[in-house]
């Protein structure tokens, strides 16, 4: 039984990573993790074994491991590693569904309220452009 736990966990925790990998637009390729992790680690390096093991679900990094790859992915240690998000943040779309914010746009929107009034003006501009050209498009 603990054996299952354990391989549910670092499944689950293998998924987590491709899916913070893939928002990131990062190819979810060991060799790739392995050097650009390796360029924010101060620690010993990993290999690219290392690496695949994390995408394949058959080993989960240290903690010290954890927040850099965390860091890099703009996601929070604990959404990465246990899949809860530290802080939630929800909303509803125009079609009253609830939308669950993930870590990179909690950080956007944070990046955003620092700005000076002007500036939010011509965010919220290209935003509305952009969802314009998108309704078009469908």
């Amino acid at each position: 039984m603990a054996n299952a736990t354990h391989v549910s966990e670092t499944q689950g925790f293998a998924d987590r990573l491709r899916h913070a990998l893939e928002s990131a637009g990062i190819r979810p390729s060991p060799t790739l993790v392995a050097n650009e992790f390796n360029l924010r680690y101060w620690g010993k390096s990993i290999t690219p074994h290392t690496a695949r093991n994390w995408l394949l679900g058959k080993s989960i990094p240290m903690q010290d491991k954890l927040r850099v790859l965390a860091d890099w992915l703009q996601v929070s240690p604990d959404e990465l590693r246990y899949g809860t998000p530290a802080m939630m943040v929800k909303l509803q779309n125009r079609d009253n569904e609830n939308l669950v914010l993930n870590m990179q746009d909690r950080e956007m929107l944070k990046r955003y309220l620092s700005l000076p009034n002007e500036s939010r003006k011509t965010v919220r501009d290209v935003v509305a452009a952009l969802a314009l050209a998108a309704s078009i498009s469908h």
